[in-house]
């Protein structure tokens, strides 16, 4: 009996044990965590569908890398970054000393040719007023003759290669191309300059231009002398632009084409380098695929490594991340190429991390 009555009293602490589980197991999970309080806004696109908008940089329209033929190093720098300079201004000095033997040389050089030229003449002249005078033969002429042109050849060569010294001279002192202002300077004194090596970069102030890249849906409906407006975000301002050339081939830029657009009332203010979003009139042809032109601010773009993704609301009024495929980037705006569509909902800022499906009380 009293084996039994333990038995019987396992049976019963694994049956109550049993229950117990399935109890709690029943027990729905709340879920505790505080909303979480953020601000968002409507997709919305930029523009209409008929207008094309693109990014660019802004560079001067008559600019100039300046560099050496000779190698040799740098002397003196004779102006700064942003100085105004005049054409034929000197602007840097390389080392010559090579060249000022070798010209010491050339000198020497020209001062004994000279010297046999003009003995070589006298002897050919007197020789050929013998010759008039029957006084010598014409064996003796031709030798004269002969050695008096070797003579000026001797000379003429001697002073080729001074020519050429004076040349080299040229490369050795930097001077300016056109008026303008130094952009950059691209060595220090002391630098050793080889031939082609970049010193100094110049450009003019007075009028820049913007490059950007064209899709090939729409290249064809792109022409030279097309008015565009241009807009810089770095200084809030808005300029009239005209199309100065289309690339007829994208073998080189990535399957786009460059345009080169000419700002026609640029400012003080504007600065190479800069960007520019560039806005193009309606395009009127019909095989033409224009861009949606959705943009969001970058603020509200996550990365993740090579991802780019964005926060939205859900019908539940929790954070969903989606990923997106992004453009060009427009001042402080990304275009969205795919994964957001216009009207939806997304996360501008939030006081605290976001999480997926996290539970939110919009401001």
């Amino acid at each position: 009996m009293k084996t039994i009555s333990i038995y019987q009293l396992l049976s019963l602490s694994v049956i109550l044990l049993i229950f117990g589980c399935n109890d709690q197991s029943n027990t729905p999970v709340v879920n505790t965590s505080d909303p979480i309080a953020v601000t968002v806004a409507k997709v919305a696109s930029k523009g209409n569908q008929n207008s094309l908008i693109v990014s660019g940089t802004i560079q001067s329209a008559n600019s100039a890398t300046l560099s050496t033929r000779t190698m040799g190093y740098v002397d003196k720098i004779h102006i700064n970054v942003g100085d105004n300079i005049t054409k034929g201004q000197l602007l840097l000095s390389v080392n010559s000393n090579d060249l000022k033997a070798k010209k010491a040389q050339v000198n020497a050089a020209i001062l004994e040719a000279t010297a046999a030229f003009k003995n070589a003449k006298k002897d050919y002249e007197r020789f050929k007023s013998l010759f008039d005078k029957n006084s010598a033969s014409q064996k003796e002429l031709d030798d004269m003759t002969a050695r008096y042109d070797m003579a000026k050849a001797r000379l003429q060569a001697a002073e080729e290669m001074k020519n050429e010294v004076d040349a080299q001279f040229a490369y050795t002192n930097i001077r300016a191309p056109f008026n303008g202002k130094v952009a950059s300077k691209l060595v220090e004194v002391g630098t050793l300059a080889n031939p082609g090596m970049p010193l100094l970069l110049v450009e003019s102030p007075s009028s820049f231009e913007v490059v950007a890249k064209i899709p090939e849906s729409v290249i064809s409906d792109v022409k030279t002398g097309m008015k565009v407006d241009i807009l810089v975000s770095s200084i809030e301002a808005t300029f009239t632009g005209q199309i100065k050339e289309v690339s007829s081939s994208s073998a080189l830029s990535g399957g786009q084409y460059l345009t080169t657009i000419e700002i026609i009332d640029s400012s003080n203010s504007i600065r190479s380098g800069m960007f520019a979003s560039v806005q193009f009139p309606k395009i009127t042809s019909t095989n033409s695929v224009i861009p949606t032109n959705i943009m969001v601010p970058k603020e509200a773009l996550i990365t993740r490594g090579q991802l780019t993704g964005i926060y939205t609301v859900s019908q539940q009024n929790t954070a969903v991340l989606r990923w997106l495929r992004v453009g060009n980037t427009i001042g402080d705006n990304v275009e969205i190429l795919s994964g957001l569509k216009e009207g939806e909902t997304y996360i501008m800022s939030s006081q605290e991390k976001l999480y997926n499906g996290a539970t939110l009380t919009i401001q």
